[in-house]
């Protein structure tokens, strides 16, 4: 048998005290989740949301770590076998046990929600999971996979009674009581808020908060006043042109920290007549953005310091990549694109397209930090390159849907601004979501909603994914994200700053990862 690693770390919680005058937390989230399945959308404010009630097999800490979760420790016991030892006395909401039949259950569960515009499936991908006891699993995998904890970390875990009777629709009406986690659902009115309550049986320490109202203010401005006012305690997603005034506020408090989300824009690039492109007189015309000449062109035409000066305040990077060079497997070597107007017409006239073309820009309203604003510069851009941008922006929930699987199934837009936030804390992931090769059965490109497609990449990413040597693996990485990024798969505009702002006298555990937890949250 090969040598066995094995990983028990201590589980620990940040104990926060809590007083009868400290019973209850308010928070304004800048933007609402599509559902509470926790299946249903791989989306930051689902995921983030179910957090409070939901636990994965591994958890993460606040650097996106390995920490024990449902899992209370995970070994090799070959080089293509995991074994994870579950944690005993841990029971659902209803009072059943948790086993290892509710993770089978739950993976089962994975690559079946019925209408998901992006599902979990690309995190168990290659794996067979085999049950070896009430409370013991076996991993099994094709090649060597050293990502099997973390991958096994970005997914909640659920009972099996809520894996297999239970639809999207059930979750949303609060009907799943499978979770594990320090909250419970108490209350749901979509666009409006969730209510949280304290599971006093949790198996870990008790809970700071015993209850937590979680408040969607979409306005930027209305949730500033809202915390101003004090009608929430914690605000996240500070709008940058009030984050001056809110540091010199003595009675507001702030943390912040470079995200892992790139904002960016996806094209197509698998349909020889693009839905949203036509000739300037509306004539059909072979989509430009297959040639990635235009695409380059459409990178120089961004400028992108202009974005992050004058739209985000200073409140965020120009992007070169999917996530910023301090995380594992970024390349060194890759530049965010220069703005280059005079150069990006010269390529545009060598793609034979000198004269232009109309298209149509789309993407969501109040999903990301001055989304539309951010949509309205770009257009501006592209029109003074030559080609004359529409925009149309969408509630979350539609533009989602359509940007990933429209009416006939497939990404309905032609150019889109979205954003990621990389669950794992390293590139492999969002390069194989964003860009690798469109196929369910292999769980890549869950979230290629340009349907990009390069052999080259698609082999970076499987001959990473099977490299145990964390060195290696970041250096293959680091190399695939050259292959993508200089062939202009997707075009990366910025990282944001996530920025929280509180009422004095709490403090805010402020993430990479964006996520408002209310265990992070505690009264000094």
């Amino acid at each position: 048998m090969a040598s066995t690693r094995l990983l028990v770390a201590a589980f620990t919680f940040a104990a926060i005290p809590f007083t009868a005058a400290a019973q209850n937390l308010s928070i304004g989230l800048g933007a609402e989740p599509s559902s509470l399945d926790p299946h249903y959308h791989n989306l930051s404010p689902n995921n983030m949301l179910a957090k409070h009630v939901f636990e994965a097999l591994v958890g993460q800490d606040v650097n996106q770590k390995p920490k024990p979760g449902l899992a209370e420790s995970w070994r090799t016991t070959d080089p293509l076998t995991w074994e994870f030892k579950l944690r005993r006395g841990v029971k659902f909401f209803d009072g059943t046990e948790f086993t290892a039949d509710d993770v089978l259950a739950t993976i089962k569960r994975l690559p079946n929600v019925p209408r998901s515009p992006s599902n979990f499936s690309p995190f168990v991908a290659g794996m067979e999971f085999e049950k070896v006891d009430s409370h013991t699993l076996k991993v099994k995998t094709k090649s060597p996979a050293p990502l099997v904890p973390i991958n096994l970390s970005a997914f909640a875990i659920v009972s099996k009674k809520c894996a297999e009777s239970m639809s999207t629709e059930d979750f949303n009406a609060l009907r799943c009581q499978g979770g594990t986690g320090p909250y419970k659902y108490s209350e749901f009115k979509p666009a409006d808020r969730v209510v949280l309550s304290r599971n006093t049986s949790y198996w870990g320490p008790k809970p700071g908060w015993e209850s937590v109202t979680q408040r969607f203010i979409t306005s930027a401005p209305s949730r500033v006043a809202a915390l101003l006012a004090g009608d929430v305690q914690v605000i996240d997603a500070v709008p940058p042109t009030d984050i001056p005034r809110l540091k010199g506020d003595a009675n507001i408090e702030m943390a912040e920290i470079l995200s892992n989300r790139v904002i960016y824009f996806h094209m197509d690039q698998f349909r020889e007549n693009s839905p949203f492109i036509t000739a300037k007189n509306g004539s059909p015309i072979k989509n430009p953005l297959l040639d990635k000449r235009v695409r380059q062109a459409l990178s120089m035409a961004i400028n992108r310091q202009a974005i992050v000066e004058r739209l985000m305040d200073g409140a965020a990077l120009p992007a070169e990549q999917v996530l910023p060079k301090s995380f594992f497997g970024t390349s060194q070597r890759l530049q965010p694109t220069a703005f280059d107007l005079a150069g990006a017409r010269r390529l545009l006239a060598e793609a034979g397209h000198a004269n232009g073309f109309k298209m149509k820009m789309h993407g969501p309203n109040g999903r990301y930090t001055n989304d539309t604003k951010i949509i309205e510069a770009v257009a501006q851009m592209f029109t003074r390159l030559g080609i004359e941008t529409e925009i149309e922006t969408l509630p979350s929930g539609n533009f989602f849907s359509r940007a990933s699987t429209g009416a006939n199934g497939q990404p309905e837009f032609s150019f889109m601004l979205l954003g990621w936030g990389a669950s794992t804390g390293e590139t492999a992931s969002p390069l194989r979501s964003l860009m690798g090769t469109f196929d369910r059965s292999k769980g890549s490109g869950a979230a290629n909603r340009g349907r990009y497609s390069n052999p080259a990449l698609d082999a970076k990413l499987t001959e990473a994914l099977a490299t145990v040597d964390d060195a290696k693996r970041a250096t293959i990485l680091a190399e695939a994200s050259e292959i993508a990024f200089n062939d202009f798969a997707i075009i990366p505009s910025h990282y944001q700053t996530n920025v929280w702002a509180s009422r004095k006298g709490i403090k805010v555990e402020a993430r990479a990862d964006e996520y408002t937890l209310a265990t992070g949250i505690a009264r000094r």
